[in-house]
């Protein structure tokens, strides 16, 4: 054969730079977003805080447009359609949290409780499509897995806990595989190589150097700190170039995946990100104002590119591209962030209006295929963010719920089932407290059929006693 050039056309997905911190800054709380902008505007010559507005920054679509006067403080208006009425104004006042702490217990345990790691996956856990003994398989997977991430206790150990007969090697590795394709990627890895490996399958098989990152993290992980991509190239057979893009991509990943999300925040107060309110029967979104830092360009450097020596404008350009890339990764997360919300507003707006009972089962799925975003995209646009609703500050996971089969209405959200529970045991006889198996015929008769062992469960994670220990609490 004699060696011949050919051009070729094709697309491909690149993780660039800009792409990679637009999905950092998305997974960020709002303390988290504020100390990275603060430390940004202290590396980067080129970006400042906006005078006069402590150290805030509205994303895109602030502004005193028509209407403005009209949304409640700290607010970028965006609207849903919905029933009426919730009146705005005094009402929003009135509503902005609940009035007495003992109505809503569940929203100020949320908002004081920081999400864990284990928080997180439990909650995507309980969406998912999974068998109860799979579903209990992988909680005791999850149970195990370390802050990091890591899953680094031997799975035959997990097995005491699980009812019912052992789950077999092949069960747990089954279950296993279904943990580690959880949000954030990487996480249940047993080894550095395995969480890499998790990560680069998360990508687009189009990525560059993807094939290759995945034979290196497998074969030559601890080498290549020492060994030259030429070498390494000679080795796997293939392009020094394509290795050097894999080193690259590899240096990208994050080798410990459960870190942003695994240690306990020493912050008891969280910032409402998303303000959710009603006007004139119509349900409004809006972003938040009073939490985001207000960062903008400095004209004065800016303007002196152009009379700078070609070291000093060459540097400011190197700068200046950092912070126009910056602005657009927080322009990008503002407009995910209010896509979501308002695609969790128009699908829960019985939720907002009637609380828990009226919470309808709706899933990360469900969102994303809605709004044309992947899965991860909505996990992490909702991760650690809280939206301000006239029934309080809630975390935006509390607008999902799994669902339980109800017969001839479809399904019934857990949460709705469990508000159930609660209002049922309210209204018992404290003489003749409600067994679970009364709880079940309860529910059955208002068109919720749930076993009795399911209402046992739901009663157990609601901190309810048992209906003997209730009497004897009388």
């Amino acid at each position: 054969m004699k060696p011949s050039l050919q051009t070729t056309l094709g697309q491909h997905l690149v993780m660039t730079p800009q792409l990679q911190q637009a999905i950092r800054l998305l997974q960020m709380s709002a303390a988290e977003l504020e100390a990275e902008l603060a430390a940004a505007v202290e590396s980067n010559p080129l970006l400042d805080w906006v005078e006069g507005d402590g150290g805030t920054t509205p994303l895109p679509g602030d502004g005193a447009g028509p209407g403005a006067a009209e949304s409640p403080p700290d607010a970028t208006d965006a609207s849903v359609d919905g029933p009426a009425d919730w009146d705005n104004g005094e009402a929003w006042q009135q509503r902005t949290g609940p009035s007495d702490p003992d109505d809503e217990p569940a929203y100020a345990e949320q908002v004081a409780d920081d999400e864990t790691l284990h928080d997180h996956l439990l909650w995507q856990v309980h969406l998912g499509p999974m068998s109860p003994r799979d579903r209990q398989i992988a909680v005791a997977i999850i149970e195990a897995i370390e802050d990091d991430g890591y899953l680094r206790e031997p799975l035959e150990n997990l097995v005491a806990g699980i009812d019912g007969p052992p789950p077999t090697p092949a069960e747990l590795h089954a279950v296993l595989a279904q943990v580690q394709r959880l949000d954030p990627p990487g996480v249940g890895a047993r080894d550095l190589a395995e969480c890499l490996r998790l990560q680069l399958e998360a990508l687009p098989a189009c990525t560059p150097g993807r094939d290759a990152a995945m034979e290196l993290a497998a074969s030559a992980l601890e080498r290549l700190p020492r060994t030259a991509p030429e070498t390494l190239a000679g080795e796997l057979g293939r392009p020094a170039e394509e290795i050097i893009t894999a080193i690259a991509l590899l240096r990208s990943l994050d080798p410990r995946p459960g870190a942003a999300l695994g240690g306990v925040s020493s912050d008891t107060y969280v910032t409402p990100e998303v303000v959710i309110w009603r006007q004139g029967g119509v349900w409004r979104v809006g972003l938040s104002d009073s939490m985001r830092p207000r960062v903008h360009i400095h004209r004065g450097y800016e303007g002196m590119i152009r009379h700078a020596s070609a070291a000093d404008a060459s540097y400011l350009k190197g700068h200046l591209q950092e912070a126009r890339w910056l602005l657009r990764s927080l322009e990008a997360r503002g407009e995910t962030l209010l896509k979501v919300a308002r695609c969790l507003v128009r699908e829960q707006a019985g939720f907002l209006e009637f609380g828990d009972a009226a919470l309808r089962p709706l899933t990360l799925r469900e969102v994303a295929a809605e709004i044309g975003m992947h899965e991860s995209t909505v996990s992490r646009a909702i991760a650690r963010k809280y939206a301000r609703t006239p029934r309080g500050t809630i975390p935006l996971r509390a607008f999902f719920a799994s669902g339980v089969g109800s017969g001839t209405s479809g399904e019934t959200s857990s949460t709705a089932i469990q508000s159930m529970i609660r209002k049922l045991v309210e209204a018992e006889d404290p003489g003749k407290p409600l067994s679970d198996a009364r709880l079940a015929a309860a529910l059955k008769e208002a068109g919720v059929p749930v076993a009795r062992r399911t209402v046992a469960k739901y009663r157990e994670a609601m901190g309810i006693a048992s209906s003997q220990d209730r009497v004897r609490m009388a």
